[in-house]
């Protein structure tokens, strides 16, 4: 008689520790390349391997800490202002409409004006306004899936979930976060990602010191990932960053955001002129 387990791979369930975002992000993307597993996707071509595919929890102890840019991350220092923009300012909200085949949805616009049954709620609005209330609260949350509307798009959020608690010490007050994900590009979207909900969580600390009357300081950042993988289809270019990783110093793969703020200015003009 034989147990009723199967013998068939498992998903992975693997965890990376460290202070900065480019620290935590390096060292879960490498993570993922050497012990994720095999798997399809939905946006495979015939002659692609499949993707390397894991779960992953990501704990940033210091997420406002220098440095917060990894040089080997997929896109522009424009790209990064504007991304952030996009998730913490809403910049493109105005983008939103699938009845023409544009875009579904922006998580700034699922976090601050969730459509709910006609009636746009302001999920950031509930978690400070609770979290005033007390600090301690397990409810201060926000969510991004449309139960509607999602399971029939192209490409539904991966973002589903934000999570905010505060802890004490002594009198200091310190807002830690979570963020809850269906899915995630590790190598292509997660740094990104990474740099605008940490931007987001300064954001709403600073907002709970005007309201609580007291400072409120950043603490660990945390995800949560189902599916963290590197796809097939771009495996020739991500040897590019495996090379850059065994080739560098870390202090060569990074950069302090001073060094991007000239950057950043760029892309804030170019949204300027773009309003």
């Amino acid at each position: 008689m034989h147990d009723n387990v199967s013998t068939a791979v498992s998903i992975p369930v693997l965890m990376v520790e460290g202070d900065t975002i480019p620290e935590v992000w390096e060292k879960a993307v490498i993570l993922c390349w050497e012990k994720g597993c095999p798997m399809r996707t939905e946006y495979d071509r015939e002659t692609d391997p499949p993707s390397r595919d894991c779960s992953m929890i990501m704990v940033i102890r210091k997420p406002m800490a220098e440095p917060r840019i990894h040089r080997a991350f997929p896109g522009g220092l424009e790209d990064l202002e504007i991304y952030r923009q996009e998730v913490v300012d809403g910049i493109h909200d105005h983008w939103i409409d699938p009845e023409h085949g544009k875009w579904s949805y922006t998580y700034h616009q699922r976090l601050f004006s969730y459509d709910y049954a006609g009636e746009k709620i302001n999920q950031i609005e509930y978690a400070l306004s609770k979290l005033s209330q007390a600090t301690y609260t397990r409810r201060a949350q926000a969510i991004t899936w449309n139960v509607k509307l999602d399971p029939t798009v192209t490409d539904p959020p991966c973002l589903q979930r934000l999570w905010w608690r505060i802890t004490q010490n002594d009198s200091e007050l310190i807002l830690h976060m979570n963020a809850h994900w269906r899915s995630r590009d590790a190598y292509k979207a997660a740094f990104m990602n990474l740099f605008a909900l940490t931007n987001l969580m300064h954001r709403i600390a600073g907002q709970l010191s005007e309201r609580l009357g007291q400072p409120v300081k950043v603490g660990r950042y945390a995800e949560f990932i189902d599916s963290f993988h590197i796809y097939g289809s771009y495996f020739k270019e991500f040897q590019g960053f495996l090379n850059t990783v065994k080739k560098r110093r870390f202090e060569d793969r990074v950069w302090e955001t001073k060094f991007a703020e000239p950057f950043f200015e760029e892309a804030r003009k170019k949204l300027s002129h773009d309003a």
